[in-house]
């Protein structure tokens, strides 16, 4: 599967319906608790201009105009979530401190230096060149300007099959990276990484709530979780993988902030 059909395949299983049912409405470990410590962290002033890379049905985004005050715009590969996340800024009243567009985080529609901070929740994992999205975040980004990312964290050596796969690699396992390889993909790209947390029990929270959501959907919505290729017979296995992996620091979640030097 090359880059393109590895993009597409990302965006189709994650403008699913059934997709948010499994995960939640913030598609993340930590959910929007996770998403105000990143906030929090990154210092965001009221009115400054945030970008939201791979913004999915806008949940962070709005999250963020709404509590923080900011001027957020949102772009996902998924023209599905550009759709959604349109309706949901019309529907909380958001629709003049939010922008949603379609477009790829490796070719960011943006000019130069015109964000105050970039955020990226639990997709540079799934992004193929993650070197080229990395210097993307930093071309938008004004001198002084930060980034903020919350992802899964692996050591690739060190994961069962289960967790190879490609499907493993659409829910942001398979081609994770450990905390020090953002850093340093980061540092490539000209950003100087300032904090960084580990929060692995949040995945293993997700872990459960995706079990117990399974289950339910296995009675309640067969049908659906076979339209959307899930294998509920497979499933188990691979969330017990998932949850050993943890325990054995092979899998994990971490928020890492970097800053752009002024020149």
């Amino acid at each position: 599967m090359n880059s393109e059909e590895i993009k597409s395949c990302c965006a189709d299983a994650y403008s699913r319906d059934v997709v948010a049912l499994l995960l939640g409405d913030s598609y993340h470990p930590g959910g929007t608790a996770l998403t105000r410590r990143l906030a929090d962290t990154l210092g965001l002033a009221r009115d400054g201009r945030v970008l939201d890379v791979a913004s999915g049905r806008g949940t962070t985004a709005l999250l963020l105009a709404g509590v923080y005050g900011v001027r957020v715009d949102g772009v996902d590969y998924s023209a599905a979530n550009t759709a959604l996340a349109q309706g949901a800024a019309q529907a909380a009243g958001l629709a003049e401190r939010t922008g949603f567009v379609t477009g790829d985080a490796e070719n960011l529609p943006y000019d130069d230096g015109v964000f105050d901070a970039v955020v990226c929740e639990c997709a540079l994992c799934t992004f193929p060149d993650k070197a080229r999205a990395a210097a993307e975040f930093a071309r938008v980004l004004r001198p002084g300007g930060r980034v903020g990312i919350t992802d899964v964290t692996a050591a690739p050596d060190r994961l069962p099959p289960e967790l190879r796969s490609v499907g493993a690699r659409i829910a942001c396992v398979a081609d994770a990276r450990p905390l020090t390889a953002y850093a340093a993909v980061l540092a490539g790209a000209g950003l100087r990484t300032v904090t960084t947390e580990r929060h692995d029990a949040a995945m293993l929270r997700m872990i459960d709530q995706i079990e117990a959501r399974l289950n339910l959907l296995r009675i309640t919505s067969p049908a659906r979780l076979a339209d959307a290729g899930v294998d509920p017979g497979a499933a188990p296995a691979v969330l017990g993988a998932a949850r050993t992996a943890v325990a054995d620091g092979a899998l994990g979640y971490a928020l890492l902030t970097a800053v752009k030097p002024a020149p």
